[in-house]
């Protein structure tokens, strides 16, 4: 409701038991139906998140749930999964569909490859700064929507797997644990770099895009999507309200005056700090604060003296230059400031306000209780505005007041003439209802019928969702004619809910698939015929020294090649590419280069590249790269890398059918997950990683930039990625390496290795073609021992519980089974 009556067009909303929203509630499908209804009343539409991805076991159950939801009319679908499009269209094929975030879709090139799925709407990447949004829009007819408020995730969305290595918790299934807003420590090459007090090193501030609406507008963006989960009615409608009114100024060509003052309210009902995000492309010293992960609301000054009860707080320049002036806190109020105690730790107190005096426009004294005892410590102290007294109070009456509630603007014509009923009708431009009054008109004895009284009966419409905003009367001059009024009313109150029903029913009601149709279609979309050639092994390598330990392996006799498919070229630099692919040439090896894992507009050098070094496969690992490749004549295997998110047969034949060679299956799968896709799909076709230590964040933000540098980007920080060597260290001792792509973003590697060898076996006993083993930082004998021992345990010559000790004995955290072994979903607990 606070949405609603605040100025949102559209609200989103998680698909019951499958949403990207695993810590809140689940609505019920009778809840469901009854927003649908209430939004579509007032002219809101209702966008279900169903963006989560569909494991094999739950197809069905998919269907059932679309069973139960497309007859109430959502306006669209917000989808993740390749797969459920394809399930979406065909149970129901005029249903609006729109692309999640989680498709991590950063350029025209994805879009256009996916047209034939009928997607009509994209949410792009947060990572994308304005000018690549107006370069994606010029090159797609589609709509695109990008978020402009709330929260960052630091890790490309649908490219985290922190959560999924630490607990099986998948970001990609809504049960994200937050491991970005952990602290870490930052060690430098072995040492313990002290960046005084930054500790959240990888916790960006909250987006805040009001200023950069005009901009957006003009870039073509479609829709503005607002951050909203778990958050409370007043940042919902804070944010509604500001951004509708920023985007409505725009629209007129006008300057949206004191936008400082629509940023204080927003920050107020919840901000970790507000920035512009990426929106102006990367700025690593400014997206990260680091000395906090919480809302503390909005920050406006420092502390200049300390009275005995009282505080004195000067505004910063930044603000007063946007219009801030020191009139904007009331006693009740509340504020929180951050100083450092004797032991130089950042510490946080704060309190209600008692009293509030004036000094000068950017200068004011700030009175608290006597309980608040005051310390010189709080000199210099930033302070900011956490609690408004007023605003609870304010959001509730903009959904209770009848002046304030949103109401549908409703044109009305009457028609009378003697011997005939009155007949009104009510239009609100879309719908139109038309009612006849019981009794005839009859000749007036005394006054009669006129149109200022007829007008202000019909537009008696404040306990309705409607408003009055034309009148048209004709009466009959010739005669005076009466009606009792009673039947006047009696007509707008008829009117009035044939309107409201014809609304909420929001039009036919769209055909669908039965579920059993749907049923037999999942079923006779599965891969029957089965390959038992036996799995091979590919074989991925992060820099030249490891391709040079293999090829000198090779040449010494202690490295076998029986059994192993292909070596993958994974580089931080691509200058190593080319003497690496000789290399093994020589050794009579097929190669293959993998791209970066997100594409961007203008970034095409890198793919250029792989194409002139013409590799025998190229590792895909998002489908802007697989459209360049395919659309450039590449000759050799594309190859579907684990960022492609494959979890059922449905979006994994989808990406077959249109020239990926090979699919290296989701990360997000547990052992009995994987075997039942490979049961189900092109079984010779999958691969799985069976050894890695997981990717867990892909971030455009830069760590060696941010703390190793003063630079905002790659063009001034130095490039200290290739002096240093950078792990961060969390909260609970895991040690984690951080390293860079070719476009200077960061992958954070989780601290224990992963081992799928217990599952090989099997899969390979259900037709499995291809194991991936995946180095880091192993070299020489380590390098080799691992190497050979998977393709010893393949080939018969080692069983499974030497192969698992062996790796065990050179692993310096451990050996997990990680995602593999998680056989019972997260269960979260819901609110």
């Amino acid at each position: 409701m606070a949405a609603i009556h605040n100025g949102a067009d559209a609200i989103f909303m998680g698909v019951p038991g499958f949403n990207a929203r695993g810590r809140s509630y689940d609505f019920q499908i009778e809840e469901v139906k009854e927003i649908i209804d209430t939004c579509h009343l007032y002219g809101v539409k209702v966008n279900l998140a169903f963006n989560i991805l569909i494991f094999q076991n739950e197809l069905h159950k998919a269907v059932e749930t679309l069973e139960k939801i497309l007859p109430l009319k959502p306006d669209a679908f917000i989808v993740q999964d390749l797969g459920l499009v394809r399930m979406i269209r065909q149970m129901a094929p005029h249903q609006r569909v729109h692309a999640s975030t989680q498709m991590s879709i950063s350029n025209a090139e994805a879009i256009q490859w996916l047209d034939d799925l009928g997607i009509q709407r994209f949410v792009l990447a947060r990572e994308n700064s304005i000018k690549e949004i107006q370069a994606i829009k010029q090159n797609t007819s589609k709509e695109i929507e990008v978020f402009v408020h709330g929260a960052l995730c630091v890790s490309y969305s649908g490219q985290c797997f922190t959560s999924e290595g630490i607990g099986g918790r998948s970001a990609n299934r809504g049960q994200c644990a937050q491991s970005c807003r952990f602290n870490y420590e930052m060690h430098v090459d072995g040492e313990k770099r002290d960046l005084n007090g930054k500790s959240f090193l990888v916790s960006p501030q909250d987006l805040c895009g009001i200023n950069e609406v005009p901009s957006l507008l003009e870039a073509g963006v479609d829709c503005f999507k607002i951050e909203g989960r778990l958050k409370t009615p007043e940042y919902v409608a804070t944010a509604a309200r500001s951004f509708d009114e920023a985007i409505t100024t725009a629209q007129k060509n006008h300057i949206l005056t004191n936008p400082i003052l629509l940023k204080k309210q927003m920050a107020t009902a919840f901000s970790r700090g507000f920035y512009s995000g990426w929106f102006h492309g990367v700025n690593h010293q400014e997206l990260v604060e680091g000395t906090f992960s919480a809302h503390r609301g909005f920050e406006f000054g420092k502390i200049s003296r300390v009275n005995g009860n009282s505080l004195e707080v000067e505004i910063t320049e930044e603000n007063v230059a946007q219009g801030l002036k020191a009139d904007f806190i009331k006693a009740g109020d509340g504020v929180l400031w951050v100083y450092n105690d004797r032991n130089g730790q950042s510490v946080e107190k704060g309190g209600f306000v008692f009293a509030v005096k004036t000094l000068n426009p950017r200068r004011f004294e700030l009175e608290f209780s006597r309980d608040i005892a005051m310390d010189g410590l709080f000199l210099g102290a930033r302070v900011f505005y956490n609690h408004d007294k007023d605003l609870k109070k304010d959001v509730a009456l903009s959904v209770e007041d009848k002046q304030r509630k949103k109401r549908v603007p409703v044109f009305i014509r009457a028609e009378a003439s003697l011997g005939q009923p009155l007949k009104v009708e009510y239009s609100d431009g879309k719908n139109t209802v038309t009612a006849y009054s019981e009794n005839v008109c009859e000749a007036a004895k005394s006054k009669g019928l006129n149109s200022l009284d007829l007008r202000e009966e019909l537009f008696s419409l404040m306990g309705s969702p409607f408003r009055g905003e034309g009148f048209s009367c004709e009466l009959d001059n010739a005669t005076p004619l009466f009606l009792p009024h009673r039947q006047i009313k009696e007509l707008r109150q008829q009117l009035v809910k044939e309107l409201t029903d014809l609304r909420i029913q929001n039009g036919r009601t769209p055909e669908i698939g039965s579920a059993a149709q749907m049923g037999s279609w999942i079923e006779g979309k599965k891969t029957s015929a089965r390959k038992a050639s036996g799995v091979k092994l590919n074989l991925l390598l992060r820099e030249k020294a490891q391709v040079e330990d293999v090829a000198n392996a090779i040449k010494a006799g202690t490295l076998s090649t029986e059994s192993l498919n292909l070596v993958i070229l994974d580089f931080e630099f691509g200058l190593d590419f080319e003497p690496s692919l000789n290399l093994l040439r020589e050794q009579g090896l097929k190669t293959a280069i993998a791209t970066t894992r997100i594409l961007k507009p203008n970034e095409h050098r890198n793919i250029k590249h792989l194409l002139n070094l013409n590799p025998d496969a190229i590792l895909a690992r998002n489908l802007g790269a697989v459209q360049y490749l395919q659309a450039n004549a590449y000759q050799g295997q594309i190859l579907g890398d684990f960022s492609l998110n494959v979890t059922n047969h449905l979006t994994a034949q989808y990406l077959l059918d249109k020239g990926l060679s090979s699919l290296c299956l989701g990360y997000d799968l547990n052992h009995l997950q994987v075997s039942e896709l490979i049961q189900a799909g092109q079984a010779d076709h999958f691969e799985v990683t069976a050894y890695q230590y997981m990717p867990s964040f892909h971030m455009e933000h830069c760590v060696f930039a941010a703390f190793l540098s003063k630079g905002s980007s790659f063009k001034d920080c130095g490039k200290p990625c290739e002096k240093h060597q950078v792990k961060l260290k969390d909260q609970f001792g895991n040690w984690h390496q951080i390293k860079p792509d070719q476009e200077c973003r960061n992958t954070m590697f989780n601290a224990t290795s992963q081992s799928a060898a217990r599952f090989i076996k099997e899969w390979e006993s259900l037709g499995l073609g291809y194991i991936r083993y995946e180095a880091l930082k192993e070299r020489e004998t380590e390098l080799i021992a691992k190497i050979q021992g998977h393709l010893d345990f393949i080939n018969g010559k080692k069983d499974l519980e030497s192969l698992i000790k062996d790796l065990g004995n050179v692993e310096s955290y451990g050996l997990s089974e990680s995602h593999f072994q998680r056989e019972k979903e997260y269960q979260s607990r819901k609110k």
